[in-house]
């Protein structure tokens, strides 16, 4: 993670809560698939290429193609929107939660979780600049080996003291979206979507309330 202005990681934080939110629901809801942490469908694809799970690997292809389309259409929405990018980033979010809502309500239950999947790699578009990825909200490997490696520097006195509390803030963010979902889906069960989307449709607005070059 790059270094960034407090109040801009407090909303990157938030962000991660809602990808764990999500993660979280989707996990739930369809033993054990995600919606933003690929590493494990990728590894459930593997499983299910070796063991003759057609199932399964249909459902892993399916979201990880979903990913990366929502990554591709984030970054091009982030792009068209010009110095509104990241709020019509969150539209864009906010919209396919709300249509994963409305199909495990109405629709194909199986395509909700194509659309919360793509929703999730679409988020990662909202701290791009110049099409690179300044601030990886979904997906928290590479922020606890940062976390280790920082931490390792301020044991050793050759980094800052403190210079892996943001890593370890943006974890525990996304950890406090896991265990939001995760109470929201016992709870609310397909319902705990419309959740999501009412979150992602909050923080829409707060993200448009960011300076445009922070």
């Amino acid at each position: 993670m790059q270094r960034l202005p407090l109040s801009v990681l407090l909303v990157a934080v938030l962000l991660a809560a809602l990808a764990g939110f999500v993660d979280a629901i989707a996990f739930s809801a369809f033993a054990g698939f995600f919606a933003s942490f690929m590493s494990g469908n990728t590894t459930r694809l593997g499983v299910a290429i070796a063991s003759g799970l057609q199932a399964e690997l249909h459902t892993a292809i399916s979201l990880i193609l979903a990913f990366v389309s929502g990554v591709m259409g984030g970054a091009i929405v982030a792009r068209a929107g010009g110095v509104r990018g990241r709020e019509a980033v969150m539209l864009l979010v906010t919209a396919l939660l709300a249509l994963a809502a409305l199909c495990l309500g109405f629709g194909p239950r199986q395509l909700a979780l194509v659309l919360l999947a793509g929703a999730m790699g679409a988020e990662n578009a909202v701290f791009s600049r110049n099409g690179e990825v300044q601030v990886g909200l979904t997906y928290m490997t590479g922020t606890l080996v940062r976390f280790g490696q920082r931490l390792a520097d301020a044991l050793m006195g050759v980094g800052p003291r403190t210079g892996w509390w943001r890593d370890l803030l943006f974890w525990g963010g996304f950890l406090f979206g896991t265990l939001g979902g995760a109470g929201a889906y016992q709870l609310a069960g397909d319902g705990a979507v419309w959740i999501a989307a009412v979150l992602a449709g909050l923080l829409t607005l707060l993200v448009g309330r960011m300076p445009a070059g922070e």
